[in-house]
């Protein structure tokens, strides 16, 4: 199991952030709301690939996982790993969904590139089962809305970004193939 430091950050108005299970975003309000009798911070954000607007409670923001978009040098990290060759992963198609939902988890924009970038792959080589495939739609949809805002493009040439990246990561007798 991969432990994770909780970082308390503060969010302004405005910032660039990443909730892990839906995608990048933008903070637009941070207000105080009564909930089931309590009052607390909370802060609304809106993720712009698929429309949502969630809110998270300040005091749990950490613990939820979320966390700025990446800077300059962290995408290169990532797209480093994402033409990285496939990592070990279970053969069993359920214990291969449990180990990339576990990483998935996470937030940690290393481990979600590395899912993307073994199911991008696996996909190419032998095939996905169909939660796989949602599995991969969902988290390439994910990175890419965060490499939108750090590398401040649209979405659509965000995504088309990504798959250009992954074709390049695949083995050359796969990608002569597509």
């Amino acid at each position: 199991m991969i432990v994770r430091e909780i970082e308390n950050i503060e969010f302004v108005i405005g910032d660039n952030v990443v909730y892990p299970h839906h995608g990048a975003g933008k903070v637009l309000k941070k207000e105080s709301k009564e909930v089931f009798g309590e009052t607390r911070d909370y802060l609304t954000i809106k993720i712009l690939h698929n429309n949502m607007t969630v809110m998270v409670p300040c005091e749990n923001a950490g613990i939820a996982g979320l966390r700025r978009v990446i800077d300059e040098e962290t995408v290169k990290k990532v797209l480093f790993v994402l033409q990285d060759e496939i990592s070990d992963m279970p053969k069993n198609w359920n214990r291969r969904f449990k180990h990339n939902r576990d990483k998935i988890k996470t937030g940690d924009i290393y481990e979600l590139a590395e899912v993307v970038r073994n199911l991008a792959i696996r996909e190419q080589d032998k095939g996905l089962s169909t939660g796989e495939k949602q599995m991969f739609t969902r988290t390439k949809k994910v990175l890419a809305s965060e490499l939108m805002y750090a590398l401040e493009m649209g979405e659509e040439e965000a995504e088309a970004h990504l798959d250009e990246l992954l074709l390049q990561s695949a083995p050359d007798d796969i990608a002569l193939a597509s």
